[in-house]
């Protein structure tokens, strides 16, 4: 798939959201802890994570620590912290930070890119735009090699829709792993999805297939049930337009800064100290 490229001012760039009475989790003293306030904190902290996708008690804790944050902030201002001089020249500092990060964020915005270069984009960079080859497929996790053994003892004999049934029974009834109330159900995944032990012997199957021998992994032993093979195919215009559309106002972005950057250096009155006092030693 397309790589976005990637702007690191624009990372920290602060975008303004109007917050409604569902996005609000806490209020402490009649200030409004938000949905959006736990997602930067669990942005900040763990990577390729959101606060929705957390369990009750991580939740919980984020919230508490929000909570202290806002008691903690009151509490320094009481103090006078506020009224510091390291205080306030940072607070300069970070102003100057936000002042370049809202800029940049205004010129990202006025890019323009019509749907027409974005189609052509795409033509011409189709092969980027590919769902990879993926399976469906269905697993019963047992502790050793002698249950797998027995289980594929019972399911060899079947086929088709019979083997189908008896596989979800008995993934149902035997499987340790998680997807066993599922029928043993893992849904579609790629290659680079499973442990390579697992890709291996499911790749190797064919449609409607069992593995006829037990599959050892970290986790156990496994016994795999294909029920398809789906074929790399190309992703649809309408599906990346979005992206690619990013993607060229990125690029355009980042040609417009860097030609900005050149021509306000050229005006600008520069002086390099650390390269004359090396002069002056010398």
């Amino acid at each position: 798939m397309l790589k976005l490229a990637k702007t690191s001012l624009l990372a920290v760039a602060v975008m303004a959201t109007s917050v409604v009475a569902s996005d609000i989790l806490v209020t402490v003293n009649g200030k409004n802890i938000t949905k959006q306030d736990a997602e930067q904190f669990v942005a900040a902290s763990t990577k390729n994570a959101h606060f929705k996708q957390l369990d009750k008690a991580q939740q919980n804790m984020i919230k508490e620590r929000l909570v202290e944050k806002v008691l903690f902030t009151e509490l320094a201002k009481k103090e006078g912290v506020d009224k510091n001089p390291e205080f306030i020249k940072n607070m300069e500092k970070i102003k100057e930070e936000l002042l370049v990060n809202m800029w940049m964020k205004m010129q990202l915005e006025s890019a323009i890119v019509s749907d027409s270069e974005a189609k052509e984009f795409y033509e011409k960079n189709k092969d980027k735009f590919k769902q990879p080859e993926s399976v469906s497929a269905k697993h019963i996790l047992v502790k050793t090699e002698d249950e797998a053994k027995a289980i594929i003892k019972e399911l060899k004999p079947l086929k088709d829709a019979a083997l189908k049934e008896k596989f979800v029974v008995l993934a149902k009834a035997k499987s340790t792993g998680p997807s066993g109330p599922k029928g043993g159900d893992l849904g579609t995944f790629t290659k680079g999805q499973m442990v390579p032990e697992f890709s291996k012997a499911v790749w190797a199957l064919k449609d409607g297939t069992i593995t006829l021998e037990a599959v050892k992994t970290q986790f156990g032993y496994h016994v795999i049930y294909l029920e398809k093979k789906n074929a790399a195919e190309p992703v649809s215009y309408e599906k990346v337009k979005e992206k690619i559309i990013l993607s060229l106002k990125q690029k355009q972005f980042a040609g417009k800064i860097a030609e900005m950057a050149k021509e306000l250096k050229s005006k600008a009155k520069i002086v390099d100290m650390t390269a004359e006092a090396n002069a002056t030693k010398k």
